[in-house]
């Protein structure tokens, strides 16, 4: 086997996008490259590593395998060029920006034990809504919902985020054979994926509550207002409330984390976003 590690870098990058416009647009190549590269080193190895669909790449058994050994290299590239950067010890200030409860709930924990490792360096952790510009600096590392299309802006796909219905027992209970009030996005929000599918489901249910905060609404949930869809980490964890079944989950999101090429050899931003990637895998 021949396999050079840039082709392996590819892979990597198709794995964790699940698409080759998405990887592309990663490692900054044209789509007609990438796919020569994948197809080229498939025929290197000997195996078939993805399986082609009309919704992207999806790894075999046999490349599955493979990204499990070839994530691995991953890391210990970075902790090699670290070592040799001579800045091991990580120091100064890191922003990162998500939303309220994604960082609560997801970001947190990660943090609390990256900063107990690297006591020198310090993570501003910002909670908005809104979409803060990598251009002008409003953040070093950004976590959201979407994917980014600014210019100079490097991706990944962080984890994919699962949803629930949930209920508390005593409004399942009054609820049962009757119509079901809802908990849902505010206005500003009304469109999103889980919010029409809800309603999609529960045609018939009446919206009696909204809220822009998912802890808030898990806490209205908690207390008897209705149905809510909440992701999963934060629903899961709620002591009183039950997952309830609608004949299907509700729609999940997968979760991109971005920053501007000029930060690409930063030891901190690397350093963080390498264990917090790990964290969620």
């Amino acid at each position: 086997m021949n396999a050079n590690w840039d082709d392996l870098k590819i892979f990597l990058s198709i794995a964790r996008n699940g698409t080759l416009s998405g990887a592309a647009r990663a490692m900054g190549q044209s789509q007609s490259t990438m796919g020569r590269r994948i197809r080229a080193l498939e025929e290197e190895l000997g195996y078939t590593l993805f399986q082609r669909t009309d919704d992207g790449f999806l790894l075999t058994h046999e490349g599955d395998a493979v990204f499990e050994h070839v994530q691995q290299m991953d890391h210990e590239a970075d902790a090699v060029m670290r070592k040799l950067s001579g800045r091991q010890q990580l120091e100064g200030l890191l922003r990162v920006s998500t939303t309220e409860w994604f960082g609560a709930h997801v970001l947190a924990p990660v943090f609390a034990s990256f900063s107990g490792q690297h006591p020198a360096m310090t993570i501003e952790l910002i909670t908005e809504t809104r979409l803060v510009s990598l251009a002008r600096r409003e953040a070093d590392l950004v976590f959201r919902f979407r994917q980014f299309d600014e210019p100079d802006v490097i991706q990944r796909k962080a984890t994919h985020a699962a949803f629930g219905v949930y209920g508390s027992g005593a409004y399942l209970r009054q609820a049962e054979g009757g119509q079901h009030r809802l908990i849902i996005m505010d206005t500003a929000y009304g469109e999103l994926a889980d919010v029409t599918w809800l309603r999609r489901r529960l045609p018939k249910a009446q919206t009696t509550l909204r809220a822009n905060s998912r802890d808030v609404q898990a806490a209205l949930c908690r207390n008897g207002a209705g149905l809510a869809v909440l992701p999963r980490c934060i629903g899961d964890g709620i002591r009183g409330l039950h997952l309830v079944d609608l004949g299907e989950p509700p729609p999940g999101r997968d979760v991109w984390a971005g920053y501007h090429k000029d930060l690409k050899r930063s030891p901190r931003l690397r350093a963080l976003l390498d264990a917090t990637l790990a964290a969620l895998s």
